[in-house]
């Protein structure tokens, strides 16, 4: 689910259930969201979680943004959206799944 394997150095807090920081459900691992950005326990350490290229989400009619009633995680450069299961996030006139 990753483009590449990217540690995330100096990372000293240990994620979990009750660290303090968003859970995110990210196919067959857990991403915590901290310091604007994802992370996913891998080997010992954590990693960037990044998307793993362009993936639209077909069939997406419902329009994501503030008040929109889902969880809104910032991630890099733009906002991802919570839904169904995965996150979502605008590319162009659509959304990608990430």
């Amino acid at each position: 689910m990753t483009a590449a394997h990217l540690e995330h150095t100096g990372h000293s807090h240990a994620h979990g259930e009750g660290c303090g920081h968003v859970a995110v459900p990210h196919g067959d691992h857990v991403d915590y969201v901290h310091d604007g950005h994802l992370h996913r326990a891998h080997d010992g350490h954590f990693d960037e979680c990044e998307a793993g290229g362009h993936v639209p989400h077909q069939g997406h009619d419902h329009a994501h943004g503030e008040g929109c009633g889902h969880v809104a995680v910032p991630h890099g450069d733009h906002v991802d959206y919570l839904h169904d299961g995965h996150r979502h996030a605008v590319h162009g006139d659509h959304y990608d799944d990430h």
